[in-house]
């Protein structure tokens, strides 16, 4: 069967056995994002968490959602780095389409739809990169047309013209004027909704979404769309079997306030790679070793040619 790839992507990520809908290990077993990189990022957002509190008044409840939450990883990892008084008055809240998992702490509520009302802190660290989107391609005559795609990952493009609506968001945010025969463009309408929505989820407080993408003056010519299965990149398949990841047209979502580097954000919240003083190394070995190991993961999260050249797009209410 052959169908436009937002269509392929959500069978084969969300669909019946879909590649997120599986209860197995998780996709902590075929990519690596912060969360599963190093406990300092869970330590930074619950920093910010930390502020949003404070800049509450510090309510008797404070919500903290996260969406795309995995197999739980961040939200165990931020209530574990939060001070006692703080985690009291902590509701988690785990937004995935996985079922349950058997060893999530009994606090954590687990849900497939954001909750509304929330004053606190709501975190999308890399699930906005994996809402499902069509692709477009210049044909021949350098007239953009639909990418489709079948179970095996064999494309093809559709002679239908694009509908107003996607030709609308092509021409303000990836307009393809003046570029050659098969480059592409991916259509980011519906992440800036679901960004929309969760954004709009926030009563008070503050919406962070943490992805990586890119900004009009450089989009790739030839898009972005890949896959990963089982920690490595490999070719995008859309069979239920792989992640299909396409990155973020970051100044389309248009919901924010704030767009930090993750380098930068880190930076504020107090983390970086700098090596501890080798002086450490006579007067406290073990103590030398475990800061450098800090460090070294400190520089993975803020290192710009990777997880430090991620975006944070915050949204405050």
């Amino acid at each position: 069967m052959t169908v436009r790839w937002r269509a392929a992507m959500e069978r084969a990520l969300y669909g019946d056995d879909g590649f997120f809908v599986r209860p197995d290990a998780g996709p902590a077993a075929h990519f690596r994002t912060s969360a599963h990189a190093s406990p300092l990022f869970a330590a930074a957002i619950a920093t910010l968490l930390e502020r949003v509190d404070e800049a509450l008044d510090r309510p008797a409840r404070l919500d903290l959602v996260d969406v795309g939450a995995g197999r739980g990883e961040l939200l165990r990892g931020i209530l574990a780095a939060l001070p006692p008084a703080v985690a009291a008055r902590v509701a988690p809240v785990g937004v995935e389409v996985a079922p349950r998992p058997d060893d999530l702490p009994d606090a954590i509520t687990w849900t497939a739809t954001i909750p509304s009302g929330i004053a606190g802190l709501l975190v999308a660290t890399e699930w906005l990169d994996n809402i499902p989107v069509d692709i477009v391609e210049l044909d021949s005559h350098l007239r953009p047309r639909y990418v489709l795609s079948t179970t095996d990952g064999t494309e093809a493009l559709d002679e239908a013209p694009l509908t107003p609506g996607d030709a609308a968001w092509l021409a303000e945010w990836w307009p393809l004027d003046g570029l050659p025969e098969g480059a592409r463009a991916e259509l980011g309408a519906p992440r800036d909704e679901a960004w929309a929505t969760a954004a709009g989820r926030v009563k008070r407080g503050l919406a962070l979404a943490v992805d990586y993408g890119h900004l009009r003056a450089a989009r790739p010519l030839f898009g972005t769309l890949t896959g990963f299965r089982h920690g490595k990149e490999t070719p995008p398949v859309p069979d239920g079997s792989c992640d299909l990841t396409v990155a973020v047209a970051l100044d389309s979502l248009d919901v924010h306030h704030q767009l930090l580097t993750q380098r930068e954000a880190l930076r504020l919240l107090g983390v970086h790679g700098g090596r501890p003083p080798i002086t450490l190394a006579s007067s406290d070995p073990v103590g030398y070793v475990r800061a450098l190991a800090r460090a070294g993961e400190a520089a993975e999260l803020t290192d710009p040619s990777g997880l430090g050249g991620h975006h944070w797009v915050m949204h405050w209410v």
